[in-house]
């Protein structure tokens, strides 16, 4: 079975909405090679259709371009596009398609299906909750800012059933962005003060 994995751009005050007013300053060649990793390298992309409609927007011309982000236009060109829309869609990006029927029967078949590669969202956040509740996200790899943006849409909305996660991997780059890998955790740990409080300084008197 393939797994899926998406990959946010978050501030330290949990928002991921407009990261190209804030995120860039962050771009690092260590942001770029976790980006690669986890998108670029993709052989099936799975995109909301507003994600979908700013990729290719802008990836095309950039291929065309023959800049330095022309490899990454490339990839992103080259992979299964698959779009999430309630709505028709005509496409003039090559090797796109509309996800048919409902997502969570459609994604269950898509990770069933053969491929060399790991299937990659990048942003699509409305997708990532409904997978996530869904339990078919099989890692959420967020890079997280260090700057509180302090408005705009946040990835988790209020809900009165917590999420609960565990941690893959963190690592720390020389720009302040953190990348955190995580994943799906069986159930949330329990525990009371009692058991929280012999952790701390003991009195050796």
């Amino acid at each position: 079975m393939r797994k899926i994995t998406a990959g946010l751009f978050i501030s330290l005050d949990g928002v991921i909405e407009d990261p190209q007013n804030w995120h860039f300053p962050y771009f690092t060649d260590e942001m770029g090679a976790a980006v690669d990793a986890q998108l670029g390298q993709s052989d099936t992309l799975l995109l909301g259709r507003k994600t979908y409609d700013s990729f290719a927007g802008a990836w095309p011309e950039r291929e065309l371009a023959g800049e330095e982000d022309a490899a990454m236009g490339k990839a992103l060109g080259d992979a299964r596009k698959i779009v999430v829309s309630n709505q028709e869609l005509e496409f003039t990006w090559r090797n796109s398609e509309l996800l048919k029927g409902d997502l969570i029967e459609a994604v269950t078949a898509l990770k069933n299906e053969p491929g060399a590669t790991d299937i990659a969202l990048s942003g699509s956040v409305s997708v990532v909750r409904q997978l996530l509740e869904a339990g078919l996200l099989d890692e959420l790899h967020l890079l997280v800012h260090p700057i509180a943006v302090r408005k705009g849409a946040r990835l988790f909305e209020e809900s009165d059933a917590p999420l609960p996660l565990r941690m893959i991997s963190s690592t720390a780059f020389r720009s302040g962005v953190v990348h955190q890998v995580y994943a799906l955790a069986d159930s949330a740990p329990t525990g009371t003060y009692e058991d929280a409080k012999v952790h701390l300084p003991q009195d050796d008197q």
